[in-house]
């Protein structure tokens, strides 16, 4: 399941984070895994939808221990030299 990757590949560097986040990001982490290692053949279509919500919950939660940190675009940044160059 490509979910649980995207999951994984975005958890923050475990040294910025407090024992406690630590220890969720841990337990996120391995329930992501257990899920994706699931037979999921044998499931109602409910209990899937369930593990999907739960997923969803898991990518949410796992986006808040993120910083968050500052994204500009190629665009932005062009513009924001015409700017300066225009001031100076």
């Amino acid at each position: 399941m490509l979910l649980g990757n995207q999951y994984l590949s975005a958890a923050p560097k475990k040294e910025d984070l407090s024992e406690q986040e630590q220890v969720r990001l841990i337990q996120l982490q391995s329930r992501v895994l257990e899920i994706k290692a699931m037979d999921k053949s044998h499931l109602s279509t409910v209990q899937r939808r369930a593990l999907r919500k739960e997923l969803y919950q898991i990518k949410s939660e796992m986006k808040g221990f993120t910083s968050g940190g500052v994204y500009l675009s190629v665009a932005a940044i062009i513009i924001i030299i015409l700017v300066l160059i225009l001031i100076l």
